[in-house]
C-alpha cells in the first residue's frame, strides 16, 4: 500500500470490523484453549498481577536449576566414551539400550511409565500442603556432589543417579515433603531405566544356574543329559548339544520383570511390606521361565531334532514364557492381597454361628 493512502468510508468501516472480529474470536479461542489446558492439569487461573514476592523466588529458582540440570547433565554429564556418545550422559544411556544383548531394551519405557505414574497422583499433588523445605536443597547439593564424583571417576552411572536425585530434590525443596514423599516412587523408577555394569557379571551364574535345574528335570523326566559348564548334552548318539549363550541368560527377562513388577505391586499392593514381598517374587518367576524355556528347548530336540529345536521355538518362545510369568506374577499379586486375617474370622464366624431355621 502507497506511502500516505488510507481507507475511508464503508471499506474502512468493513476492514475494522473484520479486524475486531478476529480478534475476538482470537481471544474466545485463547481462552477457552487455555481453560481446557488448565482443567486438564487441575490448575486455577493466577494472573500474573497476583504472583508474590515468594513465587516469583520459586519461579526464577526453578529456571535457574533447569538450565543448570541442563548444563552439568546434558553439555558435561558423561566423561566415558566421548568420542562415541559425546557429552551427554543421556546420550550416552540412550545408546546403552541398544547394545547388543538387549538387556536394557525396555529402557524407553521407563521414563514414560514414570510420567504416567505422577500424572495418575496429579490430584494428590495439587492438594498436597506446600512450602520451601531446605533439605530438599541438600539433596540437590549433594547430587551435585555426586554428579562431579561420578565425572572424576569416569562413571556415567553415577551421574544418572544424581540427576535422578535433582529431578526429586527440586520439587522437594520448592514445595516440601508433602510433594517430594508422593513424587518418591515415580523419581526412583527411573533407576530401572540406568545401564548397571554390575548385572553384566549375573550372565554366567544365570546361564550355570539355569542349564543345572534343566538337566535335573531332563534326567528326571528320563532324558539322558550331561552338563558341561553351561552346556547341556545328549548321552545317546549325539542327539543334540546346546550351550546357553550369553543372550538366552535370562537376564532380559529378569531386568524386564522387575521393572514390571515394580510398577505392579506400587499401585496394587496396600502395605509397604506387600509391595516389597511380591517384588522380590519377581526373581524367581523370571528364573523359573528361563529354566522352563531351556527345558522345552532340549525336549523338542530330542523329539523332532535340534535344527527344529533352534529354529521358530528358539527364536519366539521367550514372549510365551515372559506371558505366562506375568500371569504368575498378577496371581500372586491377588494372593499377597488378600486380608488373611478377615477371611479367617468370616470363616469362624460363619462355622460357629447358629444356623437358621
Amino acid at each position: 500500500m502507497p506511502d500516505g493512502f488510507s481507507l475511508r468510508g464503508p471499506q474502512a468501516h468493513d476492514s475494522r470490523s473484520s479486524i475486531n472480529r478476529h480478534e475476538t474470536i482470537a481471544r474466545l479461542f485463547g481462552r477457552t484453549f487455555m481453560s481446557d489446558v488448565k482443567t486438564t492439569l487441575g490448575l486455577k487461573a493466577l494472573p500474573l498481577a497476583r504472583l508474590n514476592a515468594d513465587d516469583w523466588m520459586r519461579i526464577g529458582l526453578l529456571s535457574a536449576l533447569i538450565g543448570l540440570i541442563y548444563v552439568v547433565f546434558h553439555l558435561q554429564g558423561n566423561t566415558t566414551d566421548i568420542r562415541v556418545f559425546g557429552r551427554s550422559s543421556l546420550t550416552w544411556m540412550i545408546g546403552r539400550w541398544g547394545d547388543i544383548g538387549g538387556e536394557y531394551s525396555h529402557g524407553w519405557l521407563i521414563p514414560l511409565v514414570s510420567i504416567g505414574l505422577v500424572w495418575c497422583k496429579r490430584k494428590e499433588l495439587w492438594a498436597a500442603p506446600k512450602k520451601v523445605c531446605y533439605a530438599g536443597l541438600m539433596v540437590v547439593i549433594f547430587a551435585l556432589l555426586l554428579h562431579w564424583l561420578g565425572a572424576k571417576a569416569q562413571q556415567t552411572r553415577l551421574s544418572l543417579m544424581s540427576l535422578i536425585m535433582v529431578i526429586w530434590g527440586v520439587p522437594f525443596y520448592l514445595y516440601g515433603w508433602q510433594v517430594a514423599k508422593l513424587l518418591l516412587f515415580p523419581c526412583a523408577y527411573l533407576i530401572f531405566c540406568i545401564p548397571l555394569n554390575f548385572i553384566d557379571s549375573l550372565t554366567s551364574p544365570l546361564r550355570i544356574l539355569a542349564t543345572l535345574v534343566s538337566a535335573g528335570i531332563l534326567n528326571g523326566l528320563g532324558l539322558r543329559v550331561h552338563r558341561v559348564g553351561s552346556g547341556l548334552f545328549s548321552d545317546a548318539s549325539n542327539e543334540f548339544s546346546f550351550d546357553v549363550a550369553p543372550e538366552c541368560s535370562g537376564l532380559h527377562s529378569l531386568l524386564a520383570m522387575t521393572a514390571l513388577t515394580a510398577v505392579y505391586a506400587y499401585l496394587t499392593q496396600k502395605t509397604f511390606m506387600k509391595k516389597w514381598l511380591l517384588f522380590l517374587f519377581c526373581i524367581p518367576i523370571a528364573l523359573v521361565g528361563n529354566i522352563v524355556r531351556i527345558t522345552l528347548v532340549v525336549l523338542i530336540a530330542a523329539g523332532f531334532g535340534q535344527k527344529v529345536a533352534m529354529g521358530l521355538w528358539h527364536d519366539y518362545s521367550g514372549y510365551p514364557i515372559f506371558l505366562v510369568g506375568i500371569s504368575l506374577m498378577l496371581a500372586l499379586g491377588s494372593l499377597i492381597n488378600v486380608d488373611y486375617r478377615k477371611v479367617w474370622n468370616e470363616w469362624k464366624q460363619s462355622l460357629f454361628s447358629p444356623t437358621s431355621s
